[in-house]
């Protein structure tokens, strides 16, 4: 990553600790802020260990009890602190696998783990991923010689490359040509985000953020007075995009290139609307004008407000 450029070290770590009874907490160093963080990490772990998603609990943001992280920020949670989680969900597999063939009397190479259980291959010989729990904190048939009791593991992910999500994003808009207010007639959103756990989630997080770049591109703006003192201090005063300043959006994310380079192929999706959007929303705008013939007009500063495109207008 630094000969990418970062200055920082962009690792993650998480820590998956099973109790007796086959629940699992989750210690992961990125804090959720709205993204939906406490669904989409219960589901890779539950998918990975075939066990409901009820029994999986997060815990982020308490410093005594997650490991060291580097935050959630540049959309990195799933593609990075997914990974650390998916790479200690192997380990605690290995170990299961290891107290399975003691269990099951059978060579370490020949236990399988798929949908919750640990099989012999080839037999009908099986534990189920609870009964391994058990069996670590409860070590009565056990290879105590030659493996810990517990089942509790900590991998930390340090990412090759950043990742590289696409899409395309196109706006249709009219504008009001006596008084320059532009309304958002359409918008289509078209993204490759990898691997997609949750399309309700990136859904959700698409649309928030396309609602921030419609904001950006034609309401929000930072005005100071002469003497440098912030007028828009406040919600009274900082004009914020409402439901009737925005359309109903069509959204697609299919998956087009998983991920090369982490586990679970994902890639970051949290700030594709907030990019896509703003551009889009002023290219419709400048082709609106040129279509009614104002060829002069080939650049609007945001926000385009209504006098800012009306002023265009009269140029």
């Amino acid at each position: 990553m630094g000969q990418l450029g970062s200055r920082v070290g962009l690792y993650d770590a998480a820590t998956v600790r099973v109790s007796a009874t086959g629940t699992i907490q989750v210690m992961t160093g990125a804090h959720s802020h709205g993204q939906g963080h406490e669904t989409v990490f219960a589901q890779v772990v539950a998918d990975k260990l075939g066990i409901a998603e009820a029994a999986v609990e997060i815990v982020h943001g308490d410093t005594s009890k997650i490991p060291f992280g580097m935050g959630s920020y540049g959309s990195r949670s799933l593609a990075v602190c997914g990974s650390a989680m998916d790479r200690a969900l192997d380990k605690i597999i290995a170990k299961g696998k290891k107290i399975a063939a003691h269990m099951l009397e059978a060579a370490e190479g020949d236990i399988t783990f798929e949908n919750g259980s640990f099989s012999v291959t080839g037999t009908d010989k099986a534990k189920s991923f609870g009964e391994i729990a058990f069996s670590a904190y409860v070590p009565h048939n056990y290879p105590l010689e030659t493996l810990e009791p517990g089942l509790e593991e900590t991998a930390f992910y340090d990412p090759n490359n950043f990742t590289y999500p696409a899409g395309a994003y196109l706006c249709e808009v009219e504008i009001d040509p006596d008084t320059g207010k532009v309304t958002i007639c359409s918008f289509t959103c078209a993204d490759d985000f990898g691997n997609v756990m949750n399309p309700m989630v990136v859904e959700g997080q698409v649309h928030g953020g396309v609602a921030q770049g419609i904001g950006q591109a034609l309401v929000e703006h930072t005005a100071y007075d002469e003497n440098g003192q912030l007028l828009t201090a406040s919600y009274m005063d900082y004009a914020m995009p409402r439901a009737d300043d925005l359309p109903f959006y069509q959204v697609d994310h299919s998956c087009v290139t998983p991920c090369s380079h982490n586990p679970l192929g994902v890639k970051g999706c949290g700030e594709a609307g907030a990019i896509g959007s703003p551009p889009a929303v002023v290219n419709a705008v400048i082709d609106a004008l040129h279509r009614a013939g104002m060829d002069h007009v080939d650049h609007i500063d945001m926000p385009l407000t209504p006098a800012r495109v009306w002023a265009a207008m009269q140029a």
